[in-house]
């Protein structure tokens, strides 16, 4: 017997099947894409780029400082870690692997100031340093990648998150193996990623221990760094991650590594005769699969739960929310 419908019910069907509909666009259009400025605000890239083509010429280091305030962010991507502390609200600025360490925040001020000349309101924060991170590799030497672009900015910030997601410099292998899996990474793209050490400098609280105590490390390297790094004071002395070419994007991190030459106790555990020694190896031996690999899992590090959508805000001033 055919089976018959009524009107009403025809049309709950019709309204279940819209709402649907407009649930599964709205997921769409808040999805990120490499293309997400190109009417609202067309200029946006070319003007981050020459902002920090600008400020890499004025200081190389300034690249690493840039990709790592990318990377502080990343472990959400919504720009809470370029938020200024007030009498209220205490933000991640001072976490301890921030603090007297996170550099770059005028380089951001002045970009997102040049955007929002161009395009008041359109541009986030959390994008400006996900695309300043591409340009500041590129700028050095490194791959170039398309980066998706659509996150908005948090309205608030977390110390604490901030102290148990960011990996210390202190970790064992086990560790790292462990942080960057809780966020979805593999052992061959945390490998990838601490390549990002070939660029930057270190501060001498951070690797005294590692070129007085340790013992896995090559004797020469470790003199030559007591002169920067005395047994008691200078703590804010600096030292370049990689001493080989410390202003280029390349992989002689790796080769470094090999050589018992890594500045920082974490460095030196991707090569210490454990699970992640075979990919060091792999990377020292052939650049083009390290710029590829990072770049691959740098994308995948960006899109790690932004804020999209109707969530959160676009700043107009990255230290502050609206």
């Amino acid at each position: 017997m055919a089976q018959s419908y009524s009107s009403s019910a025809i049309l709950t069907t019709i309204i279940k099947f819209c709402l649907l509909f407009s649930l599964l666009v709205g997921m769409v259009s808040a999805r990120l894409s490499s293309n997400f400025y190109a009417t609202s605000c067309p200029n946006a890239l070319s003007t981050i780029k020459s902002a920090v083509d600008s400020a890499v010429s004025r200081e190389k280091r300034m690249g690493a400082s840039l990709l790592r305030l990318h990377f502080h962010d990343c472990f959400g991507c919504d720009a809470s870690v370029l938020l200024d502390d007030t009498s209220t609200f205490t933000g991640e600025k001072t976490a301890g692997s921030n603090n007297n360490s996170l550099r770059g925040f005028d380089v951001v001020d002045t970009i997102k100031s040049r955007l929002e000349n161009i395009c008041p309101g359109v541009v986030s924060c959390a994008d400006i340093l996900a695309v300043a991170t591409r340009d500041s590799v590129v700028a050095l030497g490194g791959t170039s990648w398309t980066v998706q672009l659509g996150r908005r900015d948090s309205t608030t910030a977390s110390l604490s998150a901030a102290n148990s997601n960011i990996p210390a410099p202190t970790l064992n292998l086990s560790g790292l193996l462990s942080a960057f899996s809780n966020k979805g990474f593999t052992a061959k793209e945390l490998v990838a990623l601490s390549g990002s050490h070939t660029i930057g400098q270190a501060r001498c609280t951070v690797f005294r221990t590692r070129i007085y105590i340790e013992t896995n490390i090559d004797s020469s390297f470790a003199t030559s760094l007591k002169s920067k790094c005395p047994s008691t004071g200078g703590d804010n002395n600096l030292a370049p991650l990689d001493l080989t070419s410390p202003t280029s994007f390349d992989n002689a991190y790796f080769k470094n590594l090999i050589s018992n030459k890594g500045l920082l106790h974490s460095d030196q555990q991707l090569f210490n005769g454990g699970s992640t020694d075979s990919q060091v190896n792999a990377y020292s031996s052939n650049s083009a699969s390290f710029l590829t690999d990072f770049a691959n899992a740098i994308v995948k590090m960006g899109n790690l739960s932004p804020l999209t959508g109707t969530s959160g805000q676009i700043r107009k001033n990255c230290r502050k929310t609206n």
